[in-house]
């Protein structure tokens, strides 16, 4: 049951419970004083009828009681006074019959004033009498409930507690966890609302598991895999230290060099797949065109191919623009060419291809290397993992970059085997939301980068 329905159940019932018992008191009271009204107008009506002294045909003044509180007044045709029941109270000859509020002898009266036969009558009564009865019963009415306010203050103060007690016994819990515990929270017994969140704190703490045994793994695999590199490093440079001829010592040099050039590409690559794990799918989001940045790798790897013996092509439309991170967009470009380039033995071609589609954009870089056996496709995206066999030099790292920045930014990744052989990956990410992506049919494809 959810929290509301719980609150509304047993302060609905406490409601109930004082209210009944307030309204039985206050029955009872209300109960004694229309008694002692209505007995306070017989009274008044029997005092104010004993005596008959108006038939006498004059004017009559009689001591009133004390405890007599209406005034009655009696006028002829005339409109003299001919009858009046209390000495000192002259009010004045009614104007107008029915009631009336009027002031006299010091105080207000409610009057009411009709035809008797020959005679016009007034009764008046003290307004005071009438407020003073109606402050007392209002008085004892309200008593009943002032009686039982401390009962209904604790009675929700004792339901609101036993109700709100699993949300205290959670924030206890979660004030006494370590820092490092990841365990669930327990939903047992907890109202709906709070359940709710709680699952979404166990969906949170599930993913910051996640990421933190990602983090340790990764950090594993790296200290495992500089290792090696770090080590052929230290031989290369004791190697160089007991050169005993100068071409010894260039062979130790120019060997030392591409070890600590392949540790720096190796800490390269490690450093920008933690800032992807650390990025968000929103972060720095900007309009790239992705043609212009496909053609500048291009161009900064020609070097590098023809020094191979490869050919490197470009069929890239013009101006495709796209939402997204222009270092993260770099970063997979790259490492798609690079892939490409270290896997394609001498002689071989390296074709990348941009092409618009109506609402995303489709990437497509291919070799003549040896390929990816589709048995392994699906363990190449991992971190370290290399092919079994491979025999080109690289840290397993490629890939996986590529995927988290293609992850990133909302798109998808496939790997095939090229038309010719080798390896085709295709990566297909969302054009830029408003804007306008040429079509095939409007730009011609370029030639050779």
């Amino acid at each position: 049951m959810s929290l509301r329905y719980r609150l509304l159940i047993v302060l609905l019932a406490a409601a109930i419970f004082t209210s009944l018992t307030a309204t039985g008191v206050t029955y009872y009271w209300a109960r004694h004083e229309i008694d002692e009204l209505l007995d306070y107008q017989l009274k008044q009506q029997a005092l104010a009828l004993r005596d008959k002294a108006y038939l006498l045909g004059s004017i009559a003044v009689v001591e009133p009681d004390p405890e007599q509180h209406v005034v009655i007044q009696l006028w002829d045709r005339r409109g003299d006074l001919r009858y009046l029941s209390h000495r000192g109270v002259d009010l004045a000859r009614p104007a107008r019959y029915g009631y009336a509020d009027v002031r006299g002898g010091g105080r207000d009266w409610r009057t009411y004033a009709t035809q008797l036969g020959p005679w016009v009558a007034q009764l008046a009564q003290p307004l005071q009498i009438r407020r003073d009865i109606a402050a007392k019963a209002a008085w004892r009415i309200l008593l009943p409930t002032l009686a039982v306010l401390p009962l209904l203050v604790g009675l929700v103060w004792w339901i609101v507690g036993r109700v709100l007690a699993p949300i205290t016994s959670l924030a206890a819990a979660l004030g006494q966890r370590r820092p490092n515990a990841l365990e669930p929270l327990p939903t047992a017994g907890l109202p709906r609302e709070i359940e709710l969140m709680v699952h979404a704190l166990n969906a949170l703490i599930a993913r910051l598991r996640e990421v933190l045994d990602q983090q340790q793994a990764f950090m594993a695999d790296a200290a495992h895999e500089l290792r090696t590199p770090l080590t052929a490093v230290s031989l290369q440079a004791e190697l160089l230290a007991r050169a005993e001829s100068p071409a010894d010592a260039a062979e130790a040099l120019a060997e030392l060099q591409q070890g600590i050039a392949r540790s720096t590409k190796l800490v390269e690559r490690l450093l920008t797949l933690a800032r992807l794990d650390a990025a968000c799918e929103r972060e720095d989001i900007a309009p790239v065109d992705l043609s212009a940045l496909l053609q500048r790798a291009l161009s900064e790897r020609q070097v590098l191919a023809r020094r191979r013996g490869l050919e490197l092509r470009a069929e890239v439309e013009p101006a495709i623009v796209i939402d997204g991170h222009a270092a993260q967009l770099q970063s997979l470009v790259d490492n798609l060419l690079d892939n490409a380039l270290r896997y394609t033995p001498s002689g071989g071609r390296v074709t990348a291809a941009l092409t618009p589609r109506r609402r995303e954009v489709r990437l497509l870089v291919q070799d003549t290397g040896p390929g990816i056996p589709a048995e392994e496709r699906a363990r190449v995206f991992d971190r370290f993992y290399r092919v079994p066999g491979t025999q080109a030099s690289g840290s397993g790292l490629g890939l996986a970059i590529v995927q988290r920045v293609v992850q990133l930014h909302g798109g998808s990744i496939d790997i095939a085997d090229a038309a010719g052989g080798g390896a085709a990956i295709t990566v297909v990410l969302p054009a830029e939301r408003g804007s306008r992506v040429p079509t095939a049919a409007g730009s011609g494809a370029q030639g050779a980068a």
